[in-house]
């Protein structure tokens, strides 16, 4: 029998077949911002886009006309505040807010996005300004189909009558890249109105050319939360969508059909046991959750003084935290995004190969429909011939290898939201050694490997197997006959070889991607020395292991900092005890790998800062290295607390080494979190007398 071939929305009506001659997408306009920024600076004149004109044609023909002001115009920053600037490095705070433009999709993606400060640089230049080499034009970088664009835009922007934006803005005003970066999407994609409807995963894929994982929240693997943990420790981007309802605003404070973004992750130790956190953020930038962990609920008091203050934001910033039983209920599904696609097989850091190939359904000879249409024409599909191998640095022959198929169809029109989605899927077939296309005969005798292939009329289909190493064949294609489009097709594996069969049969160049964040190296040296802790003892309160001020001193003083020949590193006792004070929140006198996880990432950071601020290589920062040092971490203190520092953890010629500079940095980063999270006006904080003790004696 062969497999029934599901369609998972309702069948709109066919798109009439017209055309005889085959549209190809229209690629986006390819502007050279440099030669457009010399010439404008040599004419001395500020740069308009002629090709995205601040007209109302930019900004649709649709819905989102009706919801402008009467006395729309278009200005551009300096026009609307006096010191504006392109992107403040030193915000810790997520600071962007949805305007008219119903994308929360997009704006959801972009936040999970600058909590990667690299992969946030390759689509947002960061050498761009107000001020130096000002010339009113900006550029922005997009994963589009298979290649990286390079978007241009003018600066001016639309406002109201008050000057306010009326897209995308920022809780600083002066603040304007989140603007930009959406008069940049919204050029590439036709309008601001193209951007109205859209899920997370595409704005995640477009911003990193990754992979996505799709996990359904109520079908969540029982390691859900090893998932989660994976995820965030690497360079990972996660988006989320609550159900769709008739109530926008619930009563529970969730929006219903809405983007959030996944902010973070935390295993709290309550009274009656550890408890998994998830932490959100409304693109709004206001509304939040009512229920258990939220900004008020009577959660909070189960927890130490000092894992609450540090912990719970008492605003309403559009952030909040949620358990992850609840997360599972009121969520429909979670993507994450990353480079490489090793999350699901905990083969990070490792070499992964990348193919891409670029095909087309063309009516009446290769848009031959899916084989549940039984019209005899799915043979006539692009077939691809797919040789999985076993990893090159694999010791034996695996019995099975991880192998991401991913399937994206590209619009013909200039617009994104004007031609909807066909509905896309494709079949794979274990298969014997051939260049030729697969005959009709062959697709009636034989079932694919993915028997219940879904349809879905999404821009990207994804799917991971775990294919036993040998030839395959790929088949693309859509649901009914007839239909036209172009598509991409990217098979990523640890090693493989792809090629188009029939015509042209030549192989496509593979690429080699790794995606090897600083901390895996030593990730697994850590789990590893965990895990035997685990075996040793456990500790009385949790289950999970943890290490003493003692054992942290050996890990740290046993490993080999690359990078930092010059000297050797070693850190007391006494440091490790003041490091374990500031990071242990549950107050249990050690940390867990979690907590041990924030102080490596922040250990790796502040080490690349120590050394690009100590010229001399002499291991230690004077006075006026330090404020340099301070300064270039996005902290922002008095030159009176800097000297006040560099007496109380300098040596006598107030010289900091790195050792002192790792407990001064983390203090201060602590504290300030501490006093963002309890002040109600930015200018005073309140704290009962055990809260007080516990924050400044054990810290």
């Amino acid at each position: 029998s062969m497999p029934f071939l599901l369609c998972l929305k309702k069948n709109k009506s066919p798109v009439p077949l017209g055309r005889s001659i085959f549209q190809k997408h229209t690629p986006p306009i390819q502007q050279n911002y440099q030669a457009l920024l010399e010439s404008c600076l040599k004419n001395k004149r500020l740069f308009t886009d002629d090709t995205f004109p601040a007209h109302i044609s930019s900004i649709g023909t649709g819905a989102l006309l009706k919801k402008l002001p009467r006395n729309l115009q278009w200005k551009r920053p300096h026009a609307l505040h006096k010191s504006p600037i392109f992107y403040a490095a030193n915000r810790k705070q997520l600071d962007l807010c949805q305007g008219l433009v119903e994308n929360c999709w997009f704006l959801a993606a972009l936040e999970a996005l600058t909590f990667q400060q690299d992969i946030l640089a390759a689509v947002v230049p960061q050498n761009q300004s107000f001020e130096r080499k000002y010339a009113g034009i900006f550029h922005f970088r997009f994963w589009h189909f298979g290649e990286w664009v390079d978007v241009v835009v003018d600066d001016r922007l639309p406002v109201n009558e008050a000057g306010e934006l009326l897209f995308v803005s920022s809780v600083y005003k002066n603040v304007f890249w989140g603007a930009l970066l959406e008069k940049a999407y919204a050029k590439l994609y036709g309008s601001y109105e193209d951007l109205q409807i859209g899920q997370v995963s595409e704005a995640l894929v477009d911003f990193t050319g990754g992979v996505n994982t799709r996990i359904k929240l109520a079908e969540a693997p029982p390691d859900l939360w090893d998932i989660l943990t994976r995820a965030t420790y690497s360079r990972s981007l996660m988006g989320c969508q609550t159900h769709l309802g008739t109530t926008k605003v619930l009563k529970n404070g969730l929006v219903a059909g809405h983007a959030y973004t996944v902010t973070g992750i935390r295993k709290v130790t309550c009274q009656y046991g550890p408890e998994n956190l998830v932490r959100l953020r409304n693109p709004w930038g206001k509304i939040e959750w009512k229920g258990d962990w939220s900004d008020s609920s009577y959660k909070w008091e189960l927890l130490s003084p000092k894992e609450k203050i540090l912990l719970r934001k008492k605003k309403d910033d559009g952030e909040f935290w949620m358990s992850l039983r609840d997360f599972k209920i009121h969520f429909v599904d979670l993507v994450i995004c990353k480079l490489t696609p090793d999350l699901m097989s905990q083969e990070d850091g490792k070499k992964w190969m990348y193919s891409l190939k670029s095909g087309r359904w063309v009516k009446g000879s290769t848009a031959g429909g899916s084989l549940g249409f039984c019209n005899g024409n799915f043979w006539m599909n692009p077939q691809y011939w797919l040789n999985v191998l076993p990893a090159e640095d694999s010791r034996k022959s695996p019995s099975s290898c991880n192998v991401v198929i991913s399937l994206m169809q590209k619009h013909s029109s200039k617009h994104r939201n004007r031609a909807p989605h066909l509905f896309i899927g494709f079949l794979l077939y274990k298969y014997q050694e051939s260049n030729r296309k697969l005959p009709p005969g062959f697709f009636t005798q034989h079932q694919p490997v993915n028997k219940h292939q879904v349809f879905l009329d999404e821009r990207e289909v994804t799917h991971d197997f775990h294919l036993e190493p040998c030839v395959y064949v790929i088949v693309p294609s859509t649901l009914e006959p007839q239909q036209e489009s172009e598509f991409i097709l990217r098979v990523f594996s640890r090693n493989h070889i792809l090629r188009e069969m029939g015509g042209n049969t030549s192989f496509t160049l593979s690429k080699e991607i790794v995606d090897r964040y600083e901390g895996k190296i030593w990730e697994d040296f850590f789990t590893k020395h965990f895990e035997q802790k685990k075996k040793l003892k456990f500790s009385s309160i949790s289950q999970n292991p943890e290490i003493n001020a003692v054992q942290l001193q050996r890990i740290l003083n046993n490993i080999s900092w690359r990078n930092f020949q010059s000297f050797r590193l070693s850190f007391s006792l006494d440091s490790c005890q003041g490091i374990l004070a500031l990071l242990d929140l549950n107050a249990t006198g050690t940390l867990s790998i979690q907590e041990f996880r924030v102080l490596w990432k922040r250990l790796l950071f502040y080490l690349e800062v120590f050394q690009k601020r100590d010229t001399n290589r002499s291991g230690k920062l004077d006075l006026v290295e330090l404020h340099a040092a301070v300064q270039e971490t996005g902290i922002s203190l008095s030159n009176e607390v800097c000297n006040l520092m560099a007496i109380r953890y300098g040596d006598p010629d107030l010289q900091i080494s790195f050792e002192s500079f790792v407990c001064f940095m983390l203090r201060v980063e602590i504290m300030g979190e501490a006093f963002r999270n309890l002040t109600q006006d930015g200018k005073g904080i309140y704290l009962r007398e055990s809260e007080w003790m516990m924050m400044t004696l054990y810290s």
